[in-house]
């Protein structure tokens, strides 16, 4: 049996009477490549707000493992937001530091490890994502694949049992997206690390995920739950067939 990480139960997302999405309810598992998909539109990185402490619920609740996040106090909700690390879509580095500088942020500021501890650490993550020796690289010295993955560095500095993802692909040539969802499995598989991924590309859809939630602009609300390829091949909503084969339709 599957072990829930994350469960989300009856959720409405809204700014004030505007409601984005409502009645969410599906489960990510320890393990799982998770995908948020749907169009533009639909809340997708609304979703990832809420999930990762950001946005409060307009009704409904997520619990990470037995926790209730929204209800349980501060001091918990900041235990809990520690075991998650986030790659946002700009890689959000800081540009007037080196690579290094950036990974050991996190690590200076959440922990009591020396200075030596500290760069073994960043040495380290930044080979983890084929980064090795770039340490006193700056942001700008880089392209974007690199800036990507030196982002994923510090998103993994403080070994988070979680790891969300905002579209992080965007901007990237086909061969660097290939070479980010790679890493993406390779982290998933060696670290034992649960995977959250809001993006609309059907390669990495495909190629990393094992379980998804499908939004739906139009409804404002979810259409399915489950492994892309068994919504692709089972659904009968031509919505989902039309967001997984870019309307082109199911082979028959």
């Amino acid at each position: 049996m599957a072990n829930p990480h994350i469960t989300v139960m009856g959720l409405t997302m809204a700014y004030g009477d505007f409601v984005i999405q409502h009645d969410l309810n599906f489960t990510i598992c320890r393990g799982d490549v998770f995908i948020i998909m749907g169009g533009s539109g639909c809340g997708k990185s609304t979703l990832l707000k809420h999930l990762i402490g950001l946005q409060s619920p307009a009704k409904g609740e997520v619990f990470y493992d037995t926790q209730n996040f929204w209800q349980t106090d501060a001091s918990e909700r900041v235990s809990i937001m520690r075991r998650i690390g986030v790659l946002y879509q700009s890689g959000a580095l800081f540009s007037s530091l080196t690579l290094s500088e950036n990974i050991a942020l996190p690590l200076a500021e959440f922990t009591k490890l020396s200075r030596v501890e500290i760069q073994d650490i960043v040495s380290y993550k930044l080979a983890l994502v084929g980064l090795a020796g770039f340490e006193d690289y700056y942001p700008s010295e880089i392209s974007g694949g690199m800036q990507k993955r030196a982002g994923l560095a510090r998103a993994i500095a403080l070994d988070p049992e979680i790891l969300f993802f905002d579209e992080p692909s965007a901007g990237l040539d086909p061969v660097s997206a290939r070479l980010l969802d790679d890493l993406i499995i390779n982290l998933r598989d060696t670290l034992g690390t649960t995977i959250v991924v809001v993006t609309h590309e059907l390669a990495s859809i495909f190629a990393i995920g094992n379980n998804s939630v499908f939004l739906d602009a139009d409804t404002k609300t979810m259409l399915a739950t489950g492994s892309p390829k068994k919504l692709l091949a089972e659904s009968s909503n031509p919505k989902i067939i039309q967001f997984l084969t870019r309307g082109e339709g199911r082979a028959v």
